[in-house]
C-alpha cells in the first residue's frame, strides 16, 4: 500500500475542492482494503473512503484521519455474469460490456466514478439503475469484522439510495456482481423519452448497443456530464440535488404554488414514483426559482449547460460551493415550498 501524510484530497475529486487528509492510503487489492479499514477501526481513527471522487464534497479544512483510496482492479465476464472490483472505472466497464454485446448498463455510460460506488447511490440515468442488474455486492462489514455477500434484496435499493448509504460507517464495498442480458447485440428496452427521441425510436424499443451508448454519451456531454479537464462545467459532482419525491397531497400543494407563481397553464414535471407518490424535477425547480444556467458571479457557479450541476470555475473553495448550494436550496424552498436534498456526500461540512 502507498501511504502519504498531509496529502491533498482535492485532486482526487471531480470538484477539485477540499483540504488535505492527515494520512492517505492507496489500496490496490481487497486484502489491502480490509487491512487498512481494520487498522483504522482498531485504532479508532476516522476513516474516509474514496473511489473515483465524483460524489464527494470535502471541507476546506480537509479530513482529520485516514483517507483510503480504493484502486483495486478486476473485470471478470463469464457469459452474462459480470464481476467488477470496487476500484474499476465505471464508464470503462460499461464500454467493455457493450463491446461484449451485453445489455443492461449501456445507458449508464459516461457516469464518472468507480464501480464500488454504484450500489451505494443506486446509480441511475437515462432510464436505467444499477439495481436492475446487480445480483450481489461483496463488502467488508466493519461491525462484524468480516466479508459478507449481500443479495440484491438485502441491499435495500431505492431511488438514489441503498443499505450502504443508509449505514455509511458499516460497509466497504469490495466487489459488485451483475447479471446482464444477451439480446443479440441490442440494448435493453429504452425507458427514457429523451434517449428514444434522440435515436428516432419509441420508448420501449431496442436499438444496437453501441448506438444507445453513443447517444447517451452525446446527451451527457451536452449537459457537461462527461468529464473533461478543459471544461469547467464538468468540474462538478454531476447532479448536485436529487429529484424530490412527494406524497400526492404534498404534490397537490406544490402544484397550486406553481400555478400561483407561474400561471394557471404551467404544469410542473410529474412522474409516478410508487403508490401515493410523485417525482418532480430538481432541475426544473431550480430554473423556475430563478437560478438559470451559468448563475453566479464567483468562482462557484451553476453549470452553463445544466441547472442541476454546481461547478468550480477554477479557484473556488468548498465554502464558495456551499454558499451557492445554500442559496439555491433557500430560493427553491421560498418559491415552491420544497427543500432540495444534496446528492453528493459531504465530508466535514453540511448544507
Amino acid at each position: 500500500m502507498q501511504e502519504l501524510h498531509d496529502a491533498p484530497l482535492a485532486p482526487l475529486t471531480t470538484f477539485r475542492l477540499g483540504g488535505p487528509a492527515d494520512r492517505l492510503v492507496t489500496a490496490t487489492t481487497d486484502a489491502e482494503v480490509i487491512a487498512a479499514v481494520s487498522e483504522a477501526d482498531a485504532a479508532g481513527t476516522p476513516l474516509l473512503i474514496i473511489g473515483g471522487g465524483s460524489n464527494l464534497v470535502i471541507g476546506d479544512k480537509g479530513f482529520e484521519g485516514t483517507a483510503l483510496r480504493i484502486a483495486t482492479r478486476g473485470f471478470e465476464l463469464v457469459g452474462t455474469r459480470l464481476e467488477l472490483a470496487a476500484g474499476e472505472v465505471w464508464t470503462d466497464a460499461v464500454t467493455c460490456t457493450v463491446e461484449a454485446g451485453l445489455a443492461g448498463i449501456e445507458c449508464l455510460a459516461g457516469i464518472p466514478g468507480s464501480a464500488g460506488a454504484t450500489p451505494i447511490q443506486n446509480v441511475g440515468a437515462y432510464g436505467q439503475e444499477v439495481s436492475a442488474t446487480i445480483t450481489e455486492v461483496i463488502a467488508y462489514d466493519r461491525e462484524a469484522g468480516g466479508t459478507v455477500t449481500l443479495t440484491n434484496a438485502e441491499c435495500g435499493f431505492s431511488y438514489r439510495h441503498s443499505r450502504f448509504k443508509a449505514d455509511p460507517e458499516r460497509y466497504v464495498v469490495l466487489r459488485v456482481r451483475f447479471e446482464l442480458e444477451d439480446a443479440g447485440g441490442l440494448s435493453a428496452p429504452l425507458r427514457y423519452a429523451e434517449t428514444a427521441r434522440a435515436l428516432g425510436v419509441e420508448p420501449g424499443d431496442r436499438v444496437p448497443l453501441a448506438d444507445a451508448r453513443e447517444t447517451v454519451l452525446k446527451l451527457r456531454a451536452g449537459k457537461g456530464m462527461v468529464l473533461d479537464p478543459e471544461d469547467h462545467d464538468t468540474w462538478s459532482a454531476g447532479s448536485f440535488f436529487t429529484n424530490p419525491i412527494l406524497k400526492d397531497a404534498d404534490f397537490a400543494v406544490f402544484h397550486a404554488r406553481v400555478k400561483e407563481r407561474l400561471g394557471e397553464d404551467v404544469q410542473p414535471p410529474a412522474y409516478p414514483a410508487g403508490e401515493g407518490h410523485t417525482k418532480t424535477s430538481a432541475a426544473w425547480l431550480i430554473d423556475k426559482a430563478g437560478f438559470t444556467k451559468g448563475y453566479g458571479s464567483g468562482p462557484a457557479r451553476i453549470s452553463t449547460k445544466h441547472t442541476l450541476a454546481l461547478t468550480n470555475r477554477g479557484g473556488a473553495t468548498t465554502e464558495d460551493l456551499l454558499a451557492l448550494a445554500r442559496e439555491v436550496v433557500a430560493g427553491v424552498r421560498e418559491a415552491f415550498g420544497i427543500t432540495l436534498v444534496n446528492e453528493p456526500v459531504t465530508v466535514g461540512v453540511s448544507l
